[in-house]
């Protein structure tokens, strides 16, 4: 249980910068922030995804609350108007707390009103209870926000929206424009009025500092209205489908049990190894009868390199194995000229095929895959064409310029593409293009080569076991010819013909940790030393050393600043997976060095208390403080530190998984 105490939650900056997250199994959501005022456009009570596991509508932005007690009202809200902020419902909140879901209990008139939130497993619903303690009887009212419309947009006062509604017995539905989805609300209210008013101006304080618009109206219809007394709930459930309010305890003790589960599930009984198992289970969605990745809350989609990155961690380090199949085969479906897709669009447009390395870190899961189950026979039946298909395509040519040059190390790029995973682009302008030839695409091509290779031996290919062998081993000779810097006692980021980007980042770790290592001895000792002397910090590694004229510190600002800065030194957490998988690989797995490594891992705990409860983000500064940003929940963040604790850190393994 992660609990914020009342003194933290009067605190509105405080209270403000804390978020929560409820996720749905297919793609929809429910956020906010401790104090309760929305701060970024995503935060609602319903996100709905009307495409699992996309097109994301915010039907329900929120709830105002008011507690009556004797006649007296207790407004429970917070919202940020324009110089103002009204209600002051913090200033009444005593703790807000994750029990497994987020809790909040308010103290008014002599009445302790809790209430809980949590999203429905598998479909757009969201339960919202409230009991209350020390009164005869009270009311509450709750007057509905909503917005409907794209989570990524923000919605005005206009003429267009429709604010009638219909009811039934312990139901209200909305359809305020047509060609959207209807909402539910089921209730066990005492009674409904009908309101239909505009609350104009709110203002999210997160997208302001984003550089982005931040004001947005938003539409109350009605009013439910409860009477309450002690051991009593009052009950909303917001949803797509016509739910049963009766039906909410029913519901709320099979999500806690499911949950429980799920923690069973952690790979070992430390407290942070279990707080991760808890958060990974938030990405693990459905596509169809398959399965995917949302790769960070509250805006990304399901994107093929942070998926195939973040599948070990996710499935195979929690036993999740027949997720972890789905994924693999969902993807391997949608491979198109040996390539997988880097993201499947919001709007259902055909994918985008346009990253180097989706693919090979799809090959790397693959291995994981059989390395953890043992079920090659899975990969022969299901995949083992698309592993050859996407060799012979890279060793001929597919988009990009994506191909095998005559040293056996792969080349990629044209002109203002971005195709690794440092793939910020502002307008034409890429910000760390890096084509040639990238010190981790060479990693990961050699893994996958040999990944291949082994699979080849394994179903009695030996012809094309032998050829693999052999332009695995032209890939090696290569690398430690053309990408080592002695002068730095490191690798070169990116070598193009005659060109050497001597430029220290973290992507040359990957030569180390990866399962098929290019480096080893010395000078993979050399390397990491190298990391971790420029780039390490608690909270994951650095894009950039910060000795380079380009470095910044902060990730903070409007667009530009944002993404001309997203690689350029930001922190990123996933990176200290790779990191630890490293360091425990030249340091000889002392007992020492495991231990440190541990700390690091722990040290996240903490990490998810500071900004979304209970979740690890996407980035963080260069510099201290080192304040979070990007997405407040990242699934390769939250999936590396796993699978570094369970391959190289758990009491009862040597090393990785094998």
């Amino acid at each position: 249980m992660i609990r914020v105490e009342g003194e933290v939650c009067s605190r509105l900056e405080e209270s403000l910068r804390l978020e929560w997250l409820e996720t749905n199994g297919v793609g929809g959501f429910a956020s906010g922030t401790v104090a309760g005022a929305n701060t970024r456009r995503y935060h609602g009570l319903l996100t709905a995804a009307t495409k699992p596991p996309v097109g994301r509508l915010v039907l329900l932005a929120k709830v105002e609350e008011t507690l009556v007690v004797g006649g007296q009202l207790f407004e429970l809200g917070v919202n940020e108007y324009p110089g103002a902020v009204h209600p002051r419902g913090h200033l009444r909140l005593r703790e807000f707390r994750l029990d497994p879901w987020p809790c909040w209990v308010w103290e008014a008139g002599g009445v302790r009103l809790e209430k809980r939130v949590f999203a429905v497993r598998g479909e757009n619903t969201t339960v919202v209870e409230y009991g209350c303690e020390g009164a005869g009887e009270v009311e509450v009212e709750l007057r509905p926000l909503i917005a409907f419309r794209d989570y990524h947009a923000l919605t005005h006062e206009n003429g267009a929206l429709d604010g009638r509604w219909e009811s039934g017995d312990g139901w209200v539905r909305l359809a305020p424009y047509s060609g959207m989805p209807g909402l539910y609300l089921a209730h066990n209210a005492t009674a409904v009025e009908i309101s239909g008013h505009w609350y104009r101006d709110f203002e999210y304080a997160r997208e302001r500092e984003r550089g982005l618009d931040f004001r947005e109206d938003l539409f109350q219809p009605l009013v439910l209205r409860y009477r309450l007394r002690e051991g009593e709930t009052a009950v909303c459930v917001a949803s797509t489908e016509r739910r049963e309010a009766g039906r909410a305890a029913e519901i709320r003790e099979q999500e806690r049990k499911r949950r429980a589960r799920v923690k069973e599930q952690a790979p070992a009984r430390e407290p942070v190894v279990e707080e991760l198992t808890a958060a990974a289970d938030q990405f693990l969605v459905k596509r169809g009868e398959g399965w995917t990745v949302i790769a960070g809350y509250p805006w990304f989609s399901d994107w093929g390199r942070d998926t195939m990155i973040a599948l070990p961690g996710l499935t195979l380090a929690t036993g999740r194995f027949e997720a972890a199949r789905g994924i693999l085969l969902a993807f391997a479906e949608s491979m198109d000229q040996g390539m997988l897709p880097n993201r499947f669009p919001d709007a259902g447009e055909k994918p985008e095929y346009n990253t180097v390395d989706a693919t090979l870190w799809f090959v790397e899961a693959v291995r994981a895959y059989v390395a953890h189950t043992g079920d090659a026979a899975f990969v022969r039946e299901h995949l083992w064409k698309k592993l050859v298909e996407m060799v012979e395509w890279h060793l001929r040519g597919t988009r990009y310029g994506i191909r095998m040059d005559a040293d056996g190390l792969l080349a990629c790029g044209e002109a203002g593409v971005q195709l690794t995973w440092m793939d910020a682009k502002i307008g034409d302008w890429v910000v760390t293009p890096r084509a040639g030839k990238p010190v981790e695409i060479q990693a990961l091509w050699h893994n996958a080569l040999c990944v291949v290779r082994d699979l080849s031996r394994q179903f009695g290919e030996g012809e094309r076991a032998l050829f693999l062998g052999q332009l695995a081993a032209r890939a090696r000779s290569s690398f430690g010819e053309l990408f080592w810097n002695e002068s730095e006692g490191g690798l070169y980021d990116v070598v193009n013909g005659a060109e050497r980007d001597a430029s220290v980042r973290p992507n040359q770790i990957f030569a180390v940790s990866l399962h098929h290592a290019l480096l080893e001895g010395e000078r993979a000792r050399r390397v990491v030393e190298l990391v971790q002397r420029e780039l390490w910090t608690p909270k994951g590694l650095r894009t950039l050393a910060r000795g380079d004229a380009r470095y910044r510190a902060r990730y903070s600002g409007g667009v530009w600043e944002r993404d001309s800065a997203y690689h350029q030194g930001t922190v990123w957490p996933w990176l200290m997976g790779p990191f630890v998988t490293a360091s425990m690989k030249v340091n000889g797995s002392s007992a020492e060095a495991r231990e440190t490594a541990r700390g690091w891992v722990r040290a996240f705990s903490q990490a998810m208390r500071e900004e979304c409860l209970g979740q690890v983000s996407e980035v963080a500064d260069g510099d201290a403080p080192q304040a979070w940003g990007g997405c407040v929940a990242q699934a390769w963040s939250v999936a590396e530190l796993l699978r570094c604790w369970v391959e190289d850190l758990r009491e009862d393994c040597g090393g990785e998984t094998s």
